[in-house]
């Protein structure tokens, strides 16, 4: 089967249409600064690794790890290949990083060395990389009641190339304790003609552990590796290892399980070629779109299933699956909008609730379709695109206005790649179930709201940034869109030397972290003790959204940051700040 196309369902209750602007306030941050003993294990990037992938994937790591299962809880790697870990208590008295795990002392000497990775598998259980293509599995006893307490290696093995650790799992299954463990690798690919010449490799491991409680032993039981041309932006398990989600700019493709290459299937071949048929036809004007539909035969009215809202458009026939499911590009108006049944077609006319705008999809994600442009306005476009073209090879550009140059465009003029999209892939058939396209949705960070679900993803909706939870359990709301960062999309943007971006897990504040010193923390809306009037737009203001900035005492790189929902971390080689943003509750 292909995979169906799916829209991102966004929550109108959590969208603010009055949102004005963050207020700039002056109020005091109390910060609180450590010194470190030993710097930071940072990695600098090779001559090797000269790619933007690179970059992405381990230029801009984040070196400080937040412990989701025990709030202020952080980790970093030091230069001595110490694991540290720092527990926030009182503010006023704050401790020093204690060690509770050591790595190899020969880290220095390898080649291709990564950063050292650390992901927070379960409330007891600690997966760790050290860069070197070596993976640890430690069993911890509870870190809350014991947050420098030594880590106990019950698995490490080294599995190849060097990796970074994107994210693990923990669960019992009829009997047998499992692991699940996702892996980034870079590639060198001598083969390609194209391109950097890396592929992204990532890397699903299965391992279970066999034997009495006391003496269980651990071995990988299941590799799984997927293909890619690009980083991905957000890549996790879904519990027990039933799936996995990716959000990237280029699709992603199993190649292989246990290191058995994995062929294309006949029904996987039938599936392109029913796909090469359109399902439905459209074309559009400024004020409407019309919709034509292939239908069987000896299809009655009877037999149509159609359900249409202002911003949602379903079209089947009784007993099948929806010909057309999905959220709309735009709003219409439902009670201008028909359909009719013309011979062996259905024909949907919806009319634009805003006149004007050209749509690029009908129902977002959807690729069934076809775009079929009427050719008076083909000629009316073209028209229009006369004075963009000359008949001389070098036609004088400053003669009335210089051509638009790409390197004056800022960030936030730019949207991610076509092919942009959030694939879940089945982790029995390690097949595509879910793509929605992200072409118009600019990913911006992701975050732990709660240990005992999926990390969450944020994304700009147009100027907004809306936070998804993935639910693998919910097959008809996969993604719920559970709060919302007013204007936080484009105002991110326009952070220029923006390295770092997060939110509190309550949701209560988002905050950016430039490459050096400043920090950003932007508010909620909340009530204010005195009613303001809105002079301009003649209303009262009842609660406000404030914006704050915070600058370390310090001059060095930020390596790390990360939040929770009374206080901000901020890791430099030498430092670790706290910054109190909440009070106690």
């Amino acid at each position: 089967m292909a995979a169906s196309n799916y829209s991102l369902k966004v929550d109108r209750h959590l969208l603010d249409p009055n949102f004005e602007s963050y207020r700039l306030s002056l109020d005091p941050l109390p910060m609180y600064n450590v010194e470190l003993e030993t710097a930071v294990a940072e990695v600098g990037l090779q001559e090797s690794q000269y790619t933007l992938d690179h970059v992405r994937a381990f230029g801009m790591y984040n070196y400080l790890h937040c412990d989701p299962w025990y709030e202020d809880s952080m980790y970093f790697v030091d230069q001595h290949g110490r694991v540290m870990g720092f527990s926030v208590t009182l503010d006023s008295v704050l401790g020093k990083p204690k060690e509770v795990f050591r790595l190899s002392s020969e880290l220095h000497g390898f080649e291709n060395r990564l950063c050292s990775s650390i992901h927070f598998t379960s409330s007891t259980w600690v997966t760790v990389s050290d860069g070197t293509g070596r993976l640890y599995l430690l069993r911890t006893s509870k870190r809350g009641a014991s947050p420098h307490g030594k880590w106990e290696v019950l698995f490490d093995q080294t599995l190849g190339e060097p990796f970074i650790i994107l994210n693990s799992l923990s669960y019992v299954a009829s009997g047998c304790h499992s692991f699940e463990v996702l892996v980034l690798r870079l590639e060198k690919e001598e083969v390609l003609s194209k391109g950097s010449g890396f592929l992204v490799s990532l890397e699903w491991l299965t391992i279970t552990g066999e034997g009495d409680k006391g003496e269980k032993k651990y071995a990988i039981l299941t590799r799984r590796i997927l293909h890619g041309k690009s980083v991905p932006h957000y890549a996790a398990l879904e519990p027990e290892g039933n799936g996995v989600m990716i959000a990237s700019d280029r699709p992603f493709k199993f190649i292989q399980v246990n290191g058995e290459p994995i062929g294309e299937t006949s029904e996987e071949a039938m599936d392109v070629e029913e796909r090469k048929e359109p399902i439905y036809y459209w074309q559009q004007t400024t004020e409407d779109l019309t919709i034509t539909v292939r239908l069987p035969e000896g299809t009655t009215k009877e037999s149509i299933h159609f359900k249409l809202s202002m911003d949602n458009l379903q079209v089947g026939l009784q007993g099948f699956a929806p010909l057309m499911d999905g959220q709309l590009y735009s709003l219409v108006d439902c009670e201008a909008s028909t359909w009719i049944i013309k011979e062996k077609s259905l024909e949907i006319t919806l009319v634009k609730k805003n006149e004007g705008p050209m749509w690029p999809e009908v129902v977002m994600g959807d690729r069934n379709g076809e775009f079929i442009m009427d050719p008076a306005q083909a000629a009316l476009i073209m028209e229009g695109l006369k004075y963009l073209t000359s008949e001389d090879l070098n036609a004088n550009p400053e003669k009335d206005k210089p051509p638009c140059n790409a390197q004056e465009l800022e960030e936030c003029d730019v949207f991610p790649e076509d092919s942009s999209s959030l694939t879940r892939f089945d982790g029995r058939t390690l097949k595509a179930t879910h793509v929605v396209n992200l072409s118009s949705h600019q990913y911006l960070f992701t975050v732990v709201t709660n240990p005992e679900e999926m990390p969450c993803l944020c994304l700009r909706h147009d100027v907004d940034a809306l936070l998804w939870q993935p639910h693998a359990d919910k097959q008809d709301n996969l993604w719920e869109h559970i709060a919302t960062f007013n204007a936080l999309g484009y105002v991110q943007a326009s952070k220029r030397d923006k390295k770092f971006s997060t939110c509190a897990p309550n949701h209560s504040y988002a905050a950016l972290c430039e490459c050096l010193r400043r920090v950003f923390i932007y508010r909620q809306p909340s009530p204010v003790s005195t009613e303001l009037y809105n002079r301009k737009e003649g209303r009262r203001v009842g609660q406000v959204a404030k914006q704050q900035v915070a600058s370390l005492e310090c001059s060095d790189a930020v390596l790390g940051f990360n939040a929770t929902n009374e206080r901000l971390f901020v890791l430099t080689s030498k430092n670790l700040f706290v910054i109190k943003v909440n009070s106690d509750n």
